[in-house]
């Protein structure tokens, strides 16, 4: 399974568009092939960080993902809104069962 953790700084009089292209982008994703988890979440001691957990299947759903236009037109309206350039970490992992 690969994890994503993705952040974005919305400006304060920006927040809510930023939410609104957020759950957006995730609730689309959530259809898409591999896609186990995708979810966006206010960080508690910053309301302007948004905060996105994506759970994929492999490492070709994520590719797959990236390509999706609608992907790249989500990045490309986050900008002019956010205070800083978006951050994302990629990892690889084993589901263990107890």
């Amino acid at each position: 399974m690969i994890i994503v953790i993705g952040s974005v700084q919305a400006q304060p009089d920006s927040r809510g568009a930023v939410v609104r292209l957020g759950l957006e982008h995730v609730r689309r994703s959530r259809n898409e092939p591999g896609c186990l988890l995708h979810s966006i979440h206010h960080d508690v001691e910053d309301p302007n960080r948004l905060v996105f957990i994506e759970h994929w299947a492999d490492r070709a759903a994520l590719d797959t993902h990236f390509q999706v236009p609608e992907s790249g037109a989500f990045v490309a309206g986050l900008r002019g809104l956010t205070s800083a350039a978006p951050t994302i970490e990629i990892y690889e992992s084993t589901q263990l069962a107890f």
